[in-house]
């Protein structure tokens, strides 16, 4: 009796598929940081891509799925090492990590038009919201751990103490016109949680 031919799918993806993707998710965060989110279009993104508008319709139904998968392609590039040093150096490297960001990257450039544009956009709002919490949450694992095993002072609330780090890069940046510099990232941890005995 013969055996049926089983057919098998290449779970890689197509390599020129992916190359595309990339090239649109970089001129997707050129295009943000040029214009902001309300001059954004998917027309000028195409344009800066080199493919067709149908093209990135084919990945992404709208601009905000494309805005979201090139934050988490420039966060994904960007993420600070946390596998070696004390919970302090960890902390250390990722508000210079945040300050880095927040100052020099498309995210940075158009964040006071996200923040705008999310007041009249729910659904922009909602994203922004999502994509922050999830952003917080390696800091905030950080300091609850970095409590427990009493490297950080007992007491604190993880997720306030989060806030206060890293919200004070943000206030500097969107607030004064001296953003937080990536060398005052001890400077703020002694602060906020004192100095290193």
């Amino acid at each position: 009796m013969p055996t049926a031919l089983k057919h098998t799918v290449d779970p890689r993806p197509d390599p020129r598929i992916e190359r595309s993707r990339q090239v649109i998710l970089a001129a997707a965060l050129a295009e943000l940081g040029a214009v902001g989110y309300g001059g954004f279009a998917i027309e000028s993104v195409a344009a800066r891509a080199g493919v067709g508008k149908s093209t990135i319709y084919r990945h992404w139904p709208d601009k905000l799925a494309l805005i979201a998968d090139a934050f988490r392609k420039l966060q994904d590039e960007r993420d600070p090492e946390l596998e070696t040093g004390t919970p302090r150096e960890k902390l250390a490297r990722i508000l210079r990590h945040v300050a880095d960001v927040v100052v020099d990257s498309p995210f940075g450039k158009c964040l006071p038009a996200m923040i705008e544009a999310a007041e009249r956009d729910p659904a922009l709002r909602r994203y922004h919201h999502r994509f922050q919490a999830e952003a917080n949450k390696p800091t905030i694992a950080l300091i609850a751990s970095a409590i427990a095993s009493g490297d950080f002072p007992a007491g604190r609330d993880p997720k306030l103490t989060a806030q206060a780090l890293i919200g004070t890069i943000f206030y500097r940046r969107l607030m004064t016109d001296a953003p937080f510099t990536p060398a005052e990232a001890v400077a703020l941890i002694d602060t906020v949680l004192g100095s290193e005995v």
